[in-house]
């Protein structure tokens, strides 16, 4: 193949290099669209990692022998390291080169997949979660800010994040189709190894379509706003999900939740004194674009969260083997994909994200409280494929409008941490949703089987009553979300997509 693509801030003139058209800054345009496949292949092994294992984690459990308790750290430790590192990721994806930092994130996600597979032990396993959680925050950022920088073309660039927001919509629940093949035909522990394929395909793909650089300007990596950051985040996820197993009044719930807390106030603060701040906030202060990341953030807290409860339901209640639950999905997955590409090809250009990320939002609130109908004799037809579709058509619409806009109109040099920012908000999204709803779930199940004689009967019900429980709530994020997506995204098309020169108050 001839030339790669150029993921330099060179190729824009800032730090003084030589200034370019939008268009020449993507390399030959016949190789665009492979580079895309090799930043969605990418994204989609990191996104469905978050979910893959959860179909495999009662073989493991089987085959390595660790308890109930111990769990769900398979699921945690990934979570922590990956939330946790986002922003760091995103920054050294700008101060290092995103070609260097993409790559890195490959191999070092294969081979903590590796050693995850051959685990011996529960402890060996989760320490190779917790790197792949680790390389893939180095991996996500990475990735959507070389479909940033590459894709300046407004028509182009709809049609490039239309097929990014699928994935990120949809590589949830292609995780739990692929998992349960994995686990039913082959071993639990191809769960893992499969990302061995992924990435090596991602890794040949980047290797000969990416073109190597740094920035020439390179400021110094801000030490202490990383600290504080990664420690807050880690505190949230890790009180979150403490909260599972814990009261709330327990020291080591509230506790990290507000030692989070203040690490985050006392962050922000930071970056307003730093002389090369981590996160500049001018990344965050545009209203759409932090419109953009409140949205990724409480959609991903509603849909992790629906993944969770209606896997158990469709398990539990309808008693429907792994493969079969992966398969119930992939209607969803199938929504998911053509309206994200429909929505930032035909309405967000024409309309703006006002009317159809609001609108998305009650959609998936419409679903959650949809879900709340179902029982023991619900059919898949009938009670549970509509509210899946129509949760498809919500995310859709969010998903894809929202990662557009969370990165329009960032200088180059700031594309790195801004990429970080959209995935740091689903990331914490999903770990606090999921979190929160399975503590009152279980509350909900406690609650409803107090004072009544046990029973197999009660107990179905008791878990019916959970699940009904966590999807009002899921509902209640998404009129959350449409409140605050109505109120602070602006009217009309931003210029900042209209025009690929064209910056906005944030990118100044």
């Amino acid at each position: 193949m001839a030339r790669g693509i150029q993921d330099t801030s060179t190729a824009s003139g800032v730090g003084g290099g030589p200034k370019r058209s939008p268009r020449s800054t993507a390399g030959d345009a016949s190789h665009r669209w492979w580079v895309l496949g090799v930043i969605a292949l990418a994204q989609l092994m990191v996104v469905l990692d978050a979910t893959i294992v959860n179909i495999a984690l009662p073989s493991a459990q089987t085959d390595l022998g660790f308890s109930d308790g111990n769990r769900q750290w398979i699921v945690t430790a990934y979570a922590l390291a990956f939330g946790s590192l986002l922003l760091l990721g995103g920054r050294l994806a700008d101060l290092i080169g995103r070609k260097t930092t993409f790559l890195v994130g490959l191999i070092g996600f294969a081979v903590a997949s590796a050693i995850g597979g051959a685990a011996p032990s529960f402890e060996v396993l989760v320490i190779a979660r917790a790197l792949q959680g680790m390389f893939g925050a180095l991996l996500a950022p990475a990735a959507l800010s070389l479909l940033t920088t590459t894709f300046t073309d407004p028509k182009e660039r709809a049609k490039a994040f239309g097929i990014y927001g699928a994935i990120a919509g949809a590589g949830g629940a292609v995780g739990l189709l692929l998992g349960g093949l994995l686990t039913e035909y082959l071993d639990w522990r191809w769960c893992l190894y499969v990302n061995l394929i992924f990435a090596l395909i991602a890794f040949l793909g980047g290797l000969r379509l990416l073109r190597a650089g740094a920035p020439p300007d390179r400021p110094s990596l801000d030490l202490p706003g990383t600290i504080l950051v990664s420690g807050g985040l880690f505190s949230i996820v890790y009180g979150f999900s403490n909260a599972e197993r814990h009261e709330w009044s327990a020291v080591s719930t509230w506790g990290f939740l507000l030692a989070g807390a203040v690490l985050l106030v006392a962050f922000v603060l930071w970056q307003q004194r730093a002389r090369h701040p981590l996160l500049p906030l001018r990344v965050v202060g545009d209203r759409d674009r932090g419109a953009s990341f409140l949205a990724m953030f409480i959609s991903g807290a509603g849909m992790f969260g629906v993944f969770l409860f209606l896997t158990y339901y469709l398990q539990r209640s309808l008693s429907y083997s792994p493969v079969k639950t992966g398969l119930a999905f992939l209607p969803m997955v199938i929504v998911v994909m053509i309206v994200s590409v429909t929505t930032t090809n035909v309405l967000v250009p024409r309309f703006g994200a006002k009317p159809i990320v609001p609108t998305g939002m009650l959609l998936g609130g419409g679903a959650m409280a949809w879900l709340t109908a179902l029982n023991g004799s619900s059919t898949f037809a009938a009670h549970v494929l509509p509210p899946l579709l129509l949760l498809g058509l919500g995310l859709g619409m969010i998903f894809a409008t929202g990662m557009n806009l969370a990165t329009a109109g960032v200088k180059e040099r700031d594309a790195g941490v801004a990429s970080a920012m959209v995935n740091t908000s689903q990331q914490v999204g999903g770990s606090v949703g999921t979190s929160l709803l399975n503590t009152l779930a279980t509350s909900a199940a406690a609650s409803y089987a107090a004072g009544k004689p046990r029973s197999a009967a009660v107990a179905a019900q008791a878990q019916l009553h959970s699940y009904t429980v966590a999807y009002w709530w899921s509902a209640g994020f998404f009129a959350i979300g449409f409140l605050v997506t109505l109120l602070l995204y602006r009217r009309g098309v931003p210029a900042s997509l209209s025009d690929p020169t064209a910056q906005g108050p944030a990118a100044v």
